[in-house]
């Protein structure tokens, strides 16, 4: 009798290679040009919390531009990463930001709402925590599912591991 095969539907980021983005784009604003003399810095500011400084909100808006364009380089994708509106804090302004991990629940509904409507029979998905657990009798069924959910324009990065 075959068992059921699963997977896990996960939203992680490698935190090696966003700190590898963050070191890059301060090394970027460091030696750029245009940054001289504004006191422009990014920084971590806590476990996922990302802190940009500069004396305008134009040069905050490119260190953002920045960054990002260093995450994506790095393969982190930005849905991974949310950032706020620059504001003033005395005499320079900042824009906070942070990295997402884990799968909320509403998008997790979702998630589980797209794979119930428009996946194949037999398919079950079960929110635990932040992941989804699916599972199915089929291989190929499971294989469905994730071409289902790649070819969707979800608000969350998804990566899906523990296939078995």
């Amino acid at each position: 009798m075959a068992s059921d095969s699963s997977f896990d539907i996960v939203s992680k980021v490698d935190r090696q290679e966003a700190d590898n983005a963050l070191n890059q784009a301060a090394k970027e604003i460091g030696s750029r040009y245009d940054f001289r003399g504004s006191g422009a810095s990014i920084e971590w500011s806590g476990e996922t919390h990302v802190m940009m400084k500069a004396d305008s909100e134009q040069h905050v808006k490119a260190i953002l531009d920045v960054f990002q364009s260093k995450l994506v380089k790095r393969g982190i994708s930005l849905k991974s990463f949310e950032s706020g509106e620059p504001y003033a804090s005395g005499k320079e302004y900042r824009l906070e930001g942070d990295l997402k991990e884990g799968i909320d629940k509403d998008n997790a509904k979702k998630v589980s709402k797209i794979i119930r409507d428009e996946g194949p029979k037999g398919v079950k998905a079960q929110i635990q925590g932040d992941e989804l657990r699916v599972t199915s009798k089929s291989r190929d069924d499971l294989q469905a599912v994730i071409a289902l959910l790649k070819g969707k324009d979800l608000d969350v990065d998804l990566q899906f591991v523990n296939y078995r």
